[in-house]
């Protein structure tokens, strides 16, 4: 059986830094295991408890489905102005909805982050940790953070330093732990 993963960069921008660490993760995926980076968040609107009355829009209801048939979620936020860009919190809030009901109910998560900062987004990482754990997540307590992004990664689109590539791979380890875990439950 394999465990899927999906990937969710908070950058909207086609060619964010946050997109090509996705990349790397799913580079560095275990036999068994495989992520697929979901870009649909730039059709996400922005929330309102008078558009949960009706039908779900789209966007809505693609990223609600792609969460609920993930195993596990990885998440690789950039840095706004200290915290979560605001499309990525509008599309948790949506996926949280119904209060303790929505997909990201239990749902194993992990949260890695990169910046052209000396930090690598660690604020935002640590924002973002806390709204999922508030959603309803099961969020792994490893992390990833990337500072001074623009000289990370090889032409081949790969971690260069082989200390960013290790702390990556014991996210996706930890990540696939608990994504495995309810299949195991079930299997038995």
């Amino acid at each position: 059986m394999t465990v899927r993963i999906t990937g969710i960069a908070g950058s909207l921008r086609r060619e964010s830094f946050n997109r090509k660490l996705l990349h790397a993760a799913a580079h560095e995926m275990p036999h068994g295991a495989e992520l697929t980076v979901w870009d649909g968040l730039g059709g996400v609107p922005p929330f309102s408890e008078d558009l949960e009355a009706a039908p779900a829009p789209a966007g809505v209801t693609d990223l609600r489905q792609v969460i609920a048939e993930a195993d596990g979620l990885l998440f690789a936020t950039p840095e706004y102005n200290g915290s979560v860009p605001g499309q990525l919190k509008n599309a948790i809030d949506w996926a949280s909805r119904p209060p303790r009901g929505g997909v990201l109910q239990g749902k194993p998560a992990a949260v890695i982050s990169a910046s052209p900062t000396p930090y690598g987004a660690a604020w935002a990482q640590a924002d973002l940790r806390k709204i999922l754990k508030i959603a309803g997540a099961d969020v792994c307590d490893s992390g990833l953070a990337v500072p001074r992004v623009s000289g990370q990664f090889t032409p081949g689109g790969l971690l260069a330093d082989p200390a960013m590539n290790r702390g990556l791979t014991q996210v996706i380890a930890d990540l696939l732990t608990r994504a495995a875990a309810p299949a195991a439950r079930q299997a038995a």
